[in-house]
């Protein structure tokens, strides 16, 4: 069986045992819902007779282990319809999953010995002392809403951890301890770089530190835009409904859009606020004549858009409902798609080279309700793996045949962090169809008019959710380049306030941020708020320094000073880092 496999297989009926276990513990009034196997374990919903508590995990475990000692036999057997809701008349949401089969469908339970049954499609094991050797370990217990509606019961969730072996679970405990050290959620608002508030759910507040971040981040991409020939727009956040029905969002993507209604009843008068930036860029390109001279047309912009989300699926920064997206729209024409998804795939390049985090690419193909002419698919195709095996060598990416959009093929580009994570950052993508949509149009050089290729893409994807995962892959202290506050000045005396202000004026004028403290506290007490906000350097100044125009700099990860370091000298460390967006400090004079 193969590793994916037998993951899957056990740790499903674990969630079985589980659910007998709970049935033993509580009593025949559980009610059992749905009890899947997830990446690191299962977890199964229950409506039980009180709240459990983390007091309850460990006999919860101890009645698992003594069910998988009994050493039962599991028994798969085939059901009618009506056998089936008899077996379950009174669990309540095992009938309703029965009433909403198909008529016809094919009906499975598990007998897990003689006094459990479940209904289940399985696979599973054959006895439960298969699942002797394997380690596992309640991690948590959740609300939930049966069937993820929250008109719906609300149940309890209890999650388990599993794997083959203790030792596999030690390091994947070690895994999630580090996870939890590195978890955007608590260094954000520590370090004060965001907040949210529940008026606005999944809606981050930049606080002014992380806002410096953010810009940081956006001046670095800017800059490389720049070099490559991209026109960077703002455009409404909010637009009528017409736009969106001309792009397709208001027939398909109108659930996750927040609407601002009106009062006609064919809803012409209703406007929405943005879920994407697509129909902003058509607009634009629609403003005046274009020709063959024009394209590649490349717009950028980094307006806020709005997406709609369910309560239970927001996650810090990594899931909002409002974001900043990087996105960019090309138009092209049919031969330009070559070399421009080319000059697309070196900006990604250079932009996650930059934080050293590796990506690799995968390719999806055309879907069975593609739109437009097959030859351009195929053509489009062939162009994107001609890319990819330049790139990355032939073989080496992946390609998810039938999976690209409607509209046209995709690249996309996944990321790993240094958890180990992978992400879904960068996307390219093909579209024949807006462009149809919308009547674009260009002249070209033989004076006939044609219609423009789109195409769609994006590096970092949302900023908020990019900064997440920086925030966890540093752990919260940015390269020199990125940090909120790159220097922290510390007068160790008030008597030392006015060298210190010549410094700060010095690093300024460099471009370098920085801030000090001209209180009266403590140096020491000083410093350590200045290490709390991870500043890269903190710079003391006291009588030597202020004579002969030197610092000593603590350095962040350093437990030795520098002393008598020259401040011009300082000042050109800091301006190199920035000037390189270095990845490490410079801890030499």
């Amino acid at each position: 069986m193969e590793r994916e496999e037998f993951l899957k297989v056990y740790r499903h009926s674990l969630s079985h045992i589980l659910c007998k276990a709970m049935r033993e513990l509580f009593g025949e009034e559980v009610q059992y819902a749905i009890g899947p196997q997830i990446d690191d374990g299962f977890y199964y919903d229950f409506k039980l007779p009180r709240t459990i508590t983390n007091e309850d995990f460990k006999s919860i475990e101890n009645k698992m282990r003594e069910i998988l000692k009994r050493k039962e036999d599991w028994t798969r057997k085939e059901v009618t319809r009506e056998e089936a809701l008899e077996i379950f008349k009174d669990q309540k949401y095992k009938l309703e999953l029965i009433q909403d089969l198909p008529e016809g469908e094919l009906i499975t339970t598990y007998n897990t010995g003689d006094d459990f049954i479940d209904l289940c499609t399985g696979p599973h094991v054959e006895n439960s002392q298969d699942l002797l050797n394997t380690a596992f370990q309640i991690k948590s217990t959740s609300g939930s809403y049966w069937r993820g509606d929250e008109k719906n019961d609300q149940l309890q969730r209890v999650y388990v951890y599993a794997f083959p072996d203790k030792q596999q679970l030690k390091d994947h405990l070690a895994l999630v301890k580090e996870a939890m050290e590195r978890d955007h959620k608590k260094l954000g608002p520590q370090l004060g770089l965001f907040m949210f508030h529940e008026t606005a759910p999944g809606m981050p507040y930049w606080l002014p530190r992380g806002w410096k971040t953010f810009n940081a981040l956006l001046d670095f991409w800017r800059g490389i835009h720049e070099e490559h020939g991209y026109m960077e727009i703002s455009a409404p956040v909010i637009n009528n409904q017409k736009i969106w029905a001309t792009s397709g969002h208001w027939g398909h993507y109108k659930e996750n859009m927040f609407i601002i209604p009106g009062e006609k009843e064919d809803e012409s008068d209703y406007y929405a606020a943005k879920p994407m930036n697509c129909p902003n860029a058509i607009m634009v390109y629609k403003n005046e004549l274009r020709s063959y001279r024009d394209l590649p047309f490349r717009i950028s912009q980094v307006d806020v858009i709005h997406r709609k989300e369910k309560s239970g699926e927001l996650n810090g920064l990594f899931r909002v409902q409002e974001f900043h997206q990087d996105d960019a729209h090309i138009l092209v024409t049919e031969d330009q798609i070559a070399s421009e998804i080319a000059d697309i795939m070196s900006i990604a390049g250079e932009i996650y080279g930059t934080f050293g985090l590796t990506y690799v690419a995968e390719l999806s193909t055309r879907p069975d309700d593609f739109m437009g002419d097959i030859e351009v698919w195929n053509k489009a195709e062939a162009e994107l793996k001609e890319i990819l095996d330049n790139q990355y060598g032939e073989g080496n990416y992946e390609i998810n045949e039938g999976d690209g959009a409607f509209y046209g093929p995709k690249i996309d580009l996944k990321m790993r962090d240094a958890l180990g994570r992978e992400w879904q950052m960068g996307t390219i993508q093909l579209d024949f169809q807006l462009p149809l949509n919308f009547d674009m149009k260009y002249a070209a050089q033989d004076g006939s008019v044609k219609q423009p290729v789109m195409i769609h893409r994006a590096i970092f994807g949302s900023l908020e959710r990019y900064i997440g995962i920086l925030i966890e892959n540093y752990k919260g202290a940015f390269p020199f380049w990125l940090s909120p506050y790159q220097v922290g000045v510390v007068p160790i005396k008030p008597e030392h306030n006015e060298y210190a202000k010549k410094v700060v004026s010095a690093l300024k004028e460099a471009g370098v941020r920085v801030e000090v403290d001209y209180s009266e506290k403590n140096m020491n007490g000083k410093i350590k708020t200045f290490r709390s906000f991870k500043n890269p350097y903190t710079v003391v100044v006291g009588d030597k320094e202020a004579e002969t125009e030197t610092l000593s700099l603590t350095i962040r990860g350093q437990k030795q000073q520098l002393h008598d370091v020259p401040l011009q000298k300082f000042v050109e460390m800091c301006k190199t880092m920035n000037r390189e967006h270095s990845k490490e400090l410079i801890t030499e004079a």
